[in-house]
């Protein structure tokens, strides 16, 4: 990987992270397009700069994040990633064969894509507008539909988003808790994988060690702009766009596949 091929892959992730469109499988969409020699590096970099984009979301909600009198606040974090820990930890090595798999990618990204285009009208009547209205129940199911994003192509922010209308909250507060609960999420995700990584090759090289840094740089300042743009649009629009959007890449996808453009 070159380091213009690592900012390209980190723009991308900065822009999707935070939009129901995966930003897993746009990383694994570009690497493809711009011929990254699909090693483990490239996998685990994949995974690591998504920690910088969601460190944007410290930067922005700062408030929410340090004050520690609310640890209410924390432990609804805490009930809400461990579905994802447990069978992200149980399910890794299926998990990596699947992100080289553009197929797979194509599929969730046009599945997806169909649902978002329903999902305004199934969830019409929220109920709970502020963050302290959660209960850990719904923090849990919310964590319980975030585990979806463990396909690549599916979408993180889609899944948790969706999970959190499903248990009545606004649009727009589903998609801040959504945002609030990628922080331990890919934290958690990120020291998993730069560890496993350590421990089967002793490390990182320099340059590899320099391309993580810029990766993740690159993804933080791109991602403060593309969150407050996320919720703006998300309350004007809704879902529909991006349900299109995804139909459509998903669709070109199958037919760069069909045609050998692309590796399945």
């Amino acid at each position: 990987m070159t380091t213009v091929q690592s900012i390209i892959i980190a723009i991308v992730e900065g822009i999707t992270e935070f939009i129901p469109i995966s930003s897993t499988g746009h990383m694994i969409i570009a690497s493809k397009l711009l011929h990254v020699v699909d090693d483990d590096f490239t996998k685990v970099f994949t995974v690591a700069i998504q920690l910088g984009a969601i460190l944007a979301v410290v930067a922005l909600y700062w408030r929410k994040f340090f004050d520690f009198k609310n640890y209410q606040f924390y432990l609804k974090l805490f009930v809400g990633v461990l579905p994802a820990l447990v069978l992200g930890f149980l399910l890794s090595d299926r998990i990596d064969e699947m992100l080289e798999s553009t197929l797979t990618v194509a599929l969730a990204l046009l599945g997806g894509g169909i649902i978002l285009l329903f999902v305004d009208q199934f969830f019409i009547h929220p109920t709970i507008s502020s963050e302290k209205q959660i209960t850990l129940k719904q923090s849990f199911f919310i964590g319980l539909w975030q585990c979806l994003a463990l396909i690549p192509g599916m979408s993180r922010s889609a899944a948790s988003i969706i999970g959190g209308m499903q248990q009545k909250l606004t649009r727009s507060l589903a998609a801040e808790f959504s945002f609030f609960l990628a922080v331990p999420t890919m934290l958690a995700a990120t020291g998993y994988k730069l560890l496993k990584h350590v421990k089967e090759y002793g490390g990182f090289t320099t340059d590899e060690t320099k391309l993580l840094l810029i990766g993740n740089v690159v993804a933080f300042i791109v991602a403060l702009l593309a969150i407050r743009f996320f919720i703006n649009f998300l309350k004007k629009y809704g879902f529909r766009v991006w349900g299109i959007y995804r139909i459509i890449i998903g669709a070109i996808l199958i037919i760069l596949l069909q045609t050998g453009y692309l590796k399945a």
